[in-house]
């Protein structure tokens, strides 16, 4: 089971596919966690999290944790599938609570109330195809697997 959980081929599909995911994660996590690149930072996160999504306080910090700690593990390639099942949760989440009210398309001229979920789609997708590909080329998954001799 473990084996069949971190087994990966020797593509490069799958190493593009997570390290553009991750990367584009990985800045939506610092926003979130560190405030970088206009972000709110953790504090103010959580408060609209819990306050204005009406989310408990663990799922809050769990959605920072997997978009930056969760991130840099898909860059890495370590625990590929386990993240990308998560990342298929994660902005079905987002779609549901938050962007479906929206309609499909992003904001691109500032005219609707917010964001909707196209971006999410794209999201959903690469991490599906992680999920049935494993991490490819270069993934630290292939330490997790048992070799037989």
């Amino acid at each position: 089971m473990k084996n069949k959980l971190f087994e990966t081929s020797e593509s490069y599909a799958p190493l593009i596919l997570r390290l553009i995911l991750g990367s584009v994660v990985l800045m939506h996590g610092m926003q979130k966690l560190l405030g970088w690149f206009g972000g709110f930072g953790f504090s103010k996160t959580m408060l609209f999290f819990t306050e204005s999504v009406g989310m408990p306080w663990i799922i809050g910090f769990l959605v920072i944790m997997l978009e930056t700690v969760g991130a840099f593990a898909l860059i890495a390639g370590l625990g590929t599938r386990v993240i990308a099942a998560a990342y298929v949760a994660l902005p079905v989440g987002m779609i549901v609570t938050t962007h479906f009210k929206n309609g499909f398309f992003m904001n691109w001229f500032g005219t609707l109330k917010g964001e909707g979920y196209e971006y999410f789609i794209l999201w959903i997708g690469i991490a599906l195809a992680l999920l049935i590909l494993g991490g490819g080329k270069f993934a630290a998954d292939r330490i997790c697997i048992k070799k037989d001799l």
